[in-house]
């Protein structure tokens, strides 16, 4: 079971970024929430691995009658082809979910700008850091708020960043309500990932029942499933 609300949490290179907001993200005291936490593992023999599965943490803040506000999902990090396998599995599960509505599903990256190519150029002034949002899916009530706070994103002709454009496709595909947040940087930057950073928790926590504390943000490197090779041998053989 999950909330309404879930954020996913994706660190598609930038190793500690997912658990850095996971580690900042706390109830609101006066939301007087209870804090849940589990793992989860979801089989991909569909797909033909039988040594793998879908792996992750669950972190769900439940309040009094036991309605789950949010819901944290942190995926453990794989390599293509296993990434898109997993990550289909996991929205699979969240499009299933046997509830009135849809989840709504709020995605940060933090991603290079490099790996971004914009259709049109624009003129000006560059920002080394900036925060964009686009809405996908279904409007609801969450999806709308975020999005209106955040700057709009451009139009990209090419994304090379793998997560981000596998997470694009399959939302479309199941027209899950969903807001991507994108941190541009400017370069590999540790200030610059921070800065973005801080600013991701800081959206999160308005749209939701709780707070957010740069002070408590934990930088600590995912757990990857495999290297690349084992990666494409437990997909093909």
């Amino acid at each position: 079971m999950v909330a309404e609300k879930v954020i996913l949490l994706l660190d598609g290179g930038n190793v500690g970024v997912a658990a850095a907001i996971a580690g900042s993200l706390h109830p609101n005291p006066s939301a007087k929430l209870q804090t849940i936490k589990e793992s989860f593992r979801f089989s991909l023999e569909c797909y033909g691995i039988k040594d793998l599965m879908a792996s992750g943490e669950a972190i769900h803040f439940v309040g009094s009658g036991g309605h789950y506000e949010v819901s944290i999902l942190m995926l453990e990090n794989y390599e293509p082809p296993v990434l898109a396998c997993a990550l289909n599995e996991v929205l699979l599960k969240l499009a299933g979910e046997e509830q009135y509505t849809l989840p709504t599903l709020i995605v940060p990256f933090v991603v290079p700008e490099t790996k971004l190519k914009l259709k049109n150029r624009y003129s000006g002034k560059s920002e080394k850091v900036s925060l964009y949002g686009m809405k996908l899916g279904p409007t609801t009530d969450v999806s709308e708020l975020l999005s209106s706070r955040l700057q709009q994103s451009p139009l990209f002709s090419q994304i090379l960043h793998e997560e981000f454009a596998l997470l694009l496709h399959l939302v479309n595909v199941m027209k899950l309500p969903t807001v991507v947040m994108i941190g541009v940087t400017s370069s590999k930057n540790s200030n610059e990932d921070l800065e973005v950073t801080c600013q991701i928790g800081e959206h999160l926590a308005s749209v939701s029942s709780l707070t957010f504390s740069n002070e408590k943000m934990v930088q600590s490197p995912t757990k990857a499933s495999r290297d690349g090779k084992e990666a494409w041998r437990a997909l093909y053989g």
